[in-house]
């Protein structure tokens, strides 16, 4: 698994995805110890080969890690989440 990098300046996680410039992307809205996870994109050459949910997991990692809680305002993420509900101790909203 590759390793996700927080870009503040661009308010998102990322995901460097080998072949393509740009990366797959979590953007996100800080609210005190909370972030609002507003919006994911995927590269469409990269679409569904798993490369969401390989940045999904790793976000929801570094969530976790930096003692935040997370707000899924995100289709995409909501959809993770509700497969995966081991993230349930920091998920809130």
């Amino acid at each position: 698994m590759s390793a996700i990098r927080n870009n503040p300046a661009k308010h998102r996680f990322e995901l460097a995805i080998e072949g393509s410039e740009e990366p797959a992307a979590a953007y996100y809205q800080i609210e005190g110890d909370r972030l609002t996870l507003t919006h994911t994109e995927v590269p469409q050459p990269f679409s569904g080969l798993g490369i969401g949910s390989e940045l999904a997991r790793g976000v929801f990692d570094v969530i976790r890690a930096s003692g935040r809680k997370a707000i899924l305002r995100c289709s995409f993420m909501g959809g993770f989440y509700a497969r995966h509900p081991e993230y349930s101790d920091i998920v809130v909203g």
